[in-house]
């Protein structure tokens, strides 16, 4: 009786699973198949989950009559920009704040994480104001640079460092090496999980950001991706064969860092403990 019972409960529990699953990855799976459609199957009614003949011409006019593939080269060298720089950036702080003593070290670390309470929303006009007065309006250092810090990636690698055992460090400092030698030779090698989940979540939020490079880039050589499937929406009318294409093209980055690096995302997630 009570293996039968069992058995019913695991299986009501897949079941719901699999709904819960099927509910997550339905837009998706219609998102996709959209993209395959002809223009006028996107609008068909009722509608028809699978195309009823593969096509590639959303992407194809996407591609070569809109400047779509330049706005993606636009967000990859953001993204890419901002993260490698700001993984390097980063991981220096939080080393300083995990492992020198100096005065006044715990408030400074206290005012960094201040600034992780505050949306861009509340900044967003200062930023603006600042880059303005450098000349940065429409420039890539305009895109880049002002996206360089947050107080999140400082965060993480402090806490991560604060994990790793100080006697190496203390056994290289005998030995004669100085620190910015042993944050070379010595951490950022037992860093790549941290590196490779930071770099994810880095990547993935300049990426998709659309709020300020929204403000800060006037002409469409500039534009990046997301900026650029908004112009397919009007007041009036919205294209929405290029909506759908240019979302799914959007999509690709992610899921191939995601599927490439998983292993060492749940790792990085798992070893970045509060501690300290």
């Amino acid at each position: 009786m009570g293996k039968a019972l069992d058995i019913v409960q695991k299986t009501i529990l897949y079941v719901i699973l699999l709904v819960a699953m099927m509910i997550v990855i339905f837009p998706f799976i219609w998102l996709i198949s959209s993209s395959l459609k002809a223009p006028n199957e996107v609008f068909a009614f009722p509608p028809d989950l699978l195309p009823k003949k593969l096509s590639l011409e959303n992407f194809y006019t996407l591609l070569t009559r809109y400047a779509f593939a330049r706005w993606l080269f636009n967000s990859l060298v953001v993204a890419l920009s901002t993260t490698l720089i700001s993984l390097l950036l980063h991981s220096m702080a939080g080393y300083a704040l995990a492992r020198l003593e100096f005065p006044g070290r715990n408030l400074l670390f206290l005012g960094i994480m201040s600034t992780y309470m505050l949306p861009l929303q509340a900044i967003i006009v200062p930023r603006f104001l600042l880059v303005k007065s450098f000349g940065w309006i429409d420039t890539y250092q305009g895109l880049i640079i002002p996206s360089l810090f947050h107080a999140f990636g400082i965060f993480a690698f402090r806490q991560f460092f604060l994990g790793i055992p100080k006697e190496l460090e203390d056994a290289a400092i005998i030995d004669g090496c100085s620190r910015v030698r042993i944050y070379w030779t010595i951490v950022l090698p037992l860093s790549r999980g941290i590196f490779l989940t930071l770099g994810v979540i880095l990547f993935m939020a300049n990426w998709d950001a659309f709020l300020w490079p929204l403000l800060i880039t006037r002409s469409s050589d500039l534009r990046v991706a997301q900026i650029g499937i908004s112009t397919f929406m009007d007041p009036n009318i919205t294209l929405w064969q290029f909506v759908i294409s240019g979302s799914v093209l959007t999509m690709i980055p992610g899921l191939v860092l995601f599927f490439a690096l998983q292993r060492y995302i749940v790792r990085g997630i798992k070893t970045t403990g509060i501690r300290g």
